[in-house]
């Protein structure tokens, strides 16, 4: 899609409120999902936060030329279940959470590093084209399944159980989709750009009436937005640094603190490394859509330095590693706005909006089906955008054609291993699985498994060497 905005284009102020909004509605619901999942207390406005303050300092650290907003990492969330598992005070748990984080953080700096003084050529070379292409249609795709599941949930539960018809939450989810579809495509000028705003705003909309009659008639399962979430809402961000004060810091394994940090680095450090395969991907596909090489300006050593420091304080504050957002990239593709001026605002906004409790409360009732919609859009375009960087590579040759198919089959098929308590997830292994293929299919460097079109060819230049030096020998006897 051409951007209407390039990365260094300014919109007009109002415009820029717009598009921070759109991108903040692209990625709360995960943003604020990973305390939620971990619990113990953890805080979805100090995630807010911390992925507002992590965003900063990645736009500061990559000299404010890649267009991507950071927020809490899924990956980390076993590691996070770790910390607190090993430290017996809650107090404990949110230490290790930010030591963890400086561990993860460590292992980009030792990897930037190396891309400092290595360069890039040799990533371009394990991983060209045929294997990031697919890898990054898998990130997409890998997250398809979370989408479709949510287009049939709705929040309002009795005993953790979802009270609302599925279908009811499908019609809502749909509703969404369809709006958000027909702005993209038929909108003029502002309304082609904020799809996602007018679609969320249509799905709420549709999930409030049918909410309104739920309660009205009694019916449950018409009830879909839970509103009884503004009965409890947290005023101030509960920080993870201030947690790490409010109680006494007793550590497992008879109070051993070195024994903690060990368990720690064990459950962080190894997921950082699988992470980066994750990081890679989004800056290549980023960059294909700004049509500007991240990893060369301002540098994968630069995109792994603001990633990782951008974690450790996005830690410190919402106890949350942060990373790229696939969610953010998509957005930038739909809505052609790749503005930098708006991924800054909208991390403003998000550290304005934690402080702003109502504001808060109110994203987190969008509904899951209603962000379920637009999610179908988001990661079909990360999926789309990864098939598109492979329209360049020949699938006749069986050494691409092997190297795609494994991928792709890996990572559809969700292949992943567990080792303890590090988890090697679907797009790590389908990474893997794929730089290997690639290696293997290309150790001898000739074309005996091409194509049937690559051996004609081969037979076609020599033959038309040799009819070169017939016509030369010819000439000679002419003169």
């Amino acid at each position: 899609m051409k951007l209407v905005y390039g990365v260094n284009d300014k919109p007009k102020f109002g415009q820029v409120i717009l598009f921070a909004l759109q991108q903040l509605l692209a990625i709360l619901a995960a943003t604020i999902a990973v305390p939620t999942i971990i619990g113990n207390g953890m805080s979805q406005s100090a995630a807010l936060f911390g992925a507002g303050v992590g965003t900063i300092v990645y736009l500061a650290f990559t000299k404010f030329k890649s267009p991507v907003f950071l927020g809490s990492s899924f990956a980390f969330i076993g590691s996070m279940f770790a910390a607190f598992a090993g430290g017996v005070s809650a107090s404990a748990g949110y230490l290790g959470l930010i030591i963890g984080a400086g561990f993860a953080g460590l292992v980009y700096v030792v990897i930037a590093l190396i891309v400092k003084f290595a360069g890039v050529k040799w990533i371009d070379k394990v991983m060209p084209p045929v294997v990031i292409g697919p890898i990054v249609a898998i990130i997409g795709l890998s997250l398809s399944g979370n989408a479709i599941g949510d287009l049939m949930k709705g929040n309002v539960m009795v005993d953790k159980v979802m009270v609302c018809n599925p279908k009811i939450a499908l019609i809502c989810g749909l509703v969404t989709l369809a709006v958000t579809i027909v702005c993209s495509v038929y909108g003029k000028k502002m309304l082609k750009m904020i799809p996602f705003i007018i679609g969320i705003v249509a799905g709420y909309a549709v999930a409030g009436i049918f909410t309104a009659i739920g309660f009205a008639a009694n019916i449950d399962a018409f009830k879909i937005i839970n509103f009884s979430a503004f009965q409890n809402m947290q005023w101030f961000p509960d920080f993870a640094f201030l947690k790490v004060l409010d109680g006494g810091l007793t550590f497992g394994e008879g109070g051993n603190f070195g024994s903690y940090v060990a368990t720690i680095a064990v459950a962080y450090i190894p997921v950082a490394f699988v992470v980066f395969a994750e990081h890679l991907a989004d800056h290549k596909n980023i960059s294909s859509i700004i049509e500007s090489d991240l990893t060369k300006d301002p540098g994968l050593s630069r995109t792994l330095l603001g990633d990782g420091v951008g974690s450790v304080a996005g830690a410190i504050f919402g106890g949350c590693p942060n990373t790229t957002y696939g969610e953010s990239i998509g957005c930038v593709a739909i809505s052609g706005n790749a503005s930098i001026v708006t991924i800054l605002a909208t991390a403003i906004l998000a550290i304005a909006a934690s402080f702003f409790a109502p504001f808060v409360t109110f994203l987190a009732t969008i509904p899951s089906c209603v962000m379920g919609g637009v999610c179908i859009a988001l990661y079909g375009f990360i999926a789309v955008s990864g098939l598109k960087m492979v329209q360049g590579v020949d699938l006749n040759d069986n050494r691409n054609l092997f190297t795609v198919s494994v991928i792709l089959i890996a990572g559809v098929g969700g292949l992943s291993l567990t080792f303890g308590s590090v988890t090697l997830t679907t797009v790590a292994c389908a990474l893997i699985l794929g730089i290997l293929t690639n290696l293997l299919v290309n150790i001898s460097g000739k074309k005996d498994g091409g194509s049937t079109e690559e051996v004609l060819s081969e037979e076609d230049a020599e033959l038309e060497a040799e009819m070169n030096e017939l016509l030369s020998d010819t000439s000679e006897e002419q003169k």
